[in-house]
């Protein structure tokens, strides 16, 4: 997404409107666009630098970590702001900001129910207490029978006779 300084009025202009996902390389973060990018922003211009603020929002396909099954979510960044130096240019390209911002907000391990509006089907059991375990009686002979074989050091420790 290109925005042209000179369009800039009064130091800040709204941008609304929807671009085209494939310069976003989702397909990276193992995601895929299924729509475009929508975006809402005020960008402007103040001492020497350029700014944006708004929100994005674009519908992705994911797989999901438990069960391996693809399911599709909106990522929504409402808080999406960048300040940017001005070098002499007259047009700014925002999309590796967008991207950035987009890569972070992804989920690092996706979950079909992260969203709680449904269940994956590749639910764990919980675990439960452990149950006591308790050694056998017929193992108490065992062991005074071990204990019996003990052997009782010799006095001679290994002492050679000259």
């Amino acid at each position: 997404m290109k925005i042209h300084l000179h369009q800039i009025q009064n130091g800040e202009t709204h941008y609304e409107g929807e671009e085209d996902p494939a310069p976003l390389g989702l397909e990276e973060a193992e995601a895929k666009a299924l729509g475009p990018l929508h975006y809402n922003l005020d960008v402007g211009l103040s001492d020497g630098g350029f700014f944006a603020v708004g929100t994005l929002s674009i519908k992705v396909r994911m797989t999901c970590v438990s069960c391996l099954q693809e399911f599709d979510s909106v990522l929504n960044i409402n808080d999406f702001a960048i300040q940017i130096e001005l070098d002499g240019r007259e047009t700014i390209d925002l999309t590796p900001e967008i991207r950035e911002d987009i890569f972070l907000n992804l989920p690092p391990y996706p979950k079909c129910d992260a969203a709680g509006e449904t269940r994956c089907p590749s639910q764990f059991p919980k675990a439960s207490a452990p149950a006591k375990i308790e050694a056998p009686k017929e193992n108490a002979a065992v062991w005074a029978a071990l204990d019996q074989l003990k052997t009782k050091p010799s006095k001679d420790h290994g002492s050679s006779q000259t």
